[in-house]
């Protein structure tokens, strides 16, 4: 398969021992790209993605402060960031949001700083990546609010909300990306959504080291594991995994302007027709 993991955190610990095997793992199972999302242990570390995005030219980076460590954030963390966005590898801010399942961080003080990278992300024409738990009314009141009008977009990572929301999340420019939960016997809602939508608007990912899909559960989740997506999303979807898989990457590229010339929708809208 052709794939493109669209949200890898390939810098954290527990690839430390084997990351580059891990690296040579999913360029055998097919994996072209990986976004290493660049939020990392948190404010102290806010390049975490960069280097590996310069060691592999396979490899982009986003950068961007996750809701946990909200709390963390000062004025010169936000200035770190701005001057970050200039790296040529940098294709996006995030992940950002709201998370209301652990609440790390107080609400108020995560609506700030969601609000503040928001601002910083339109200055720095960067499309935005979502994180989102149990918070999904006040998320998409905030990106309807302060995102929608840039035209931007985005990507609502790891979703798991209803069609209703995805198709608000839609409205607004963004791609809608699935994880390894899509791949649990009960997650038949998330396989509906991702049955429901359009090919050309979803995305497949990992979340690695987290959420392994259920062959692999139990264990670290790894770049290798997301043709596992793929095949969830086709067995819902009448299509080869193949055909899920080459869609999707180009939905990638295209979202990313990574490639001329390259018209994912079209590739998409054609399965679309043939998967009935």
């Amino acid at each position: 398969m052709q794939l493109i993991d669209s949200h890898a955190h390939i810098d954290f610990p527990q690839f430390a021992d084997d990351r580059e095997a891990m690296f040579d793992r999913a360029r055998a199972a097919g994996v072209e790209n990986i976004l290493a999302i660049g939020t990392g242990p948190g404010p102290e570390k806010l390049d975490a993605a960069i280097p590996f995005a310069e060691q592999h030219d396979w490899i982009y980076a986003s950068i961007g402060v996750h809701p946990h460590e909200a709390k963390l954030v000062t004025p010169e963390h936000l200035d770190r960031l701005t001057q970050l966005t200039q790296h040529p590898k940098v294709i996006a801010w995030g992940e950002i949001g709201l998370d209301y399942f652990y609440d790390h961080s107080p609400r108020d003080v995560q609506d700030r700083v969601f609000r503040d990278q928001l601002g910083l992300a339109h200055q720095a024409k960067l499309p935005i990546i979502i994180h989102c738990r149990d918070a999904w009314p006040d998320t998409l009141r905030v990106l309807e609010e302060a995102w929608k009008p840039t035209g931007l977009g985005g990507i609502l990572h790891c979703f798991t909300s209803t069609l209703e929301d995805a198709e608000r999340g839609l409205d607004m420019g963004f791609l809608i990306s699935f994880a390894g939960n899509s791949t649990y016997p009960k997650a038949a809602n998330l396989r509906d959504v991702a049955k429901a939508l359009p090919l050309e608007n979803i995305l497949i990912e990992t979340d690695s080291p987290f959420l392994a899909p259920q062959g692999y559960r139990g264990k670290r989740n790894e770049p290798a594991y997301v043709g596992e997506v793929a095949k969830a999303i086709a067995s819902v979807r009448n299509l080869a995994p193949d055909d899920i898989a080459i869609a999707t990457s180009a939905n990638f590229r295209r979202f990313f302007r990574l490639e001329k010339g390259l018209d994912g929708a079209s590739q998409a809208n054609a399965l679309d027709a043939r998967s009935g």
